[in-house]
């Protein structure tokens, strides 16, 4: 059975959608089964993996409105073994839409059911908001990776994110853990880098992956290509983070 695993963090620019991208990738190319889920209605996860949004029929709008199976749903990237359930602009019209539905909170937990069998992981990039949204990927999580940019306002707003999970937890999925918090945008070079590091392992100890996501310039260059740093530099600082942030999760999962 597959493992759910959202990557959500409420403040953007913090790599969330780098993060879910390389991570997918990083494990296709170890040989696992992976879908990526775009709930961001800015939908980078899914041009930065070569999708055209605008051609897109079903996504996670549909999904979510249980308009279509799931699994009409899903769109084959170009990735190894790395399949994705596309999103739209037209996904920001869908926490209107649910506030009024009974049970609105597990609608993605209920289409997922399906699919647990048919992949190692499911990857879901969340939306920079504690919306509706990201609260029915944390419902149908089994955990949750949270990246944390190095730098000066990296701890803001941690603490209303740890307890929105807690309240996930409390109220709807008791099941709910924190796989990690995931460093990025690490610059050795900076003091204030090395210092939030030190601050974030001081803090939360075993909760913080080892490895480090390092600033990079070809994991800027990469969505503009419609790749993965896997895909587009294979021998980069970035593929080598990704990768081995896949293979720590493995480790951890194993």
């Amino acid at each position: 059975m597959g493992k759910i695993i959202a990557i959500a963090n409420q403040k953007g620019g913090v790599g969330k959608t780098t993060t879910s991208i390389n991570l997918a990738a990083s494990l296709g190319v170890l040989e696992k089964k992976i879908l990526l889920i775009d709930a961001d209605p800015q939908a980078n996860a899914s041009s930065g993996l070569g999708i055209d949004i605008e051609t897109v029929a079903y996504g996670t709008y549909q999904v979510l409105e249980h308009s279509v199976s799931v699994k009409d749903a899903i769109v084959k990237t170009d990735s190894p073994n790395v399949d994705i359930i596309p999103a739209h602009i037209d996904l920001v019209a869908i926490e209107i839409e649910l506030v009024d539905k009974q049970d609105r909170e597990y609608m993605l937990k209920k289409a997922l059911v399906e699919l647990k069998d048919d992949y190692d992981y499911i990857l879901i990039d969340c939306a920079p908001s504690l919306g509706l949204i990201t609260l029915n990927s944390l419902v149908a999580a089994d955990s949750v990776i949270i990246p944390i940019q190095c730098e000066y306002f990296a701890l803001e707003g941690l603490g209303k994110l740890l307890n929105t999970i807690k309240s996930v937890q409390n109220i709807h999925n008791s099941e709910l853990d924190i796989e990690g918090l995931l460093l990025t945008m690490f610059d050795s070079r900076l003091r204030l880098s090395n210092q939030v590091v030190d601050e974030v392992r001081k803090h939360f100890s075993s909760m913080v992956f080892d490895t480090i996501i390092r600033r990079n310039t070809r994991l800027g260059e990469a969505p503009s290509y419609g790749e993965s740093i896997i895909a587009y530099d294979a021998t980069s600082k970035g593929a080598v983070n990704y990768l081995n942030l896949a293979q720590e999760l493995l480790k951890k999962n194993s």
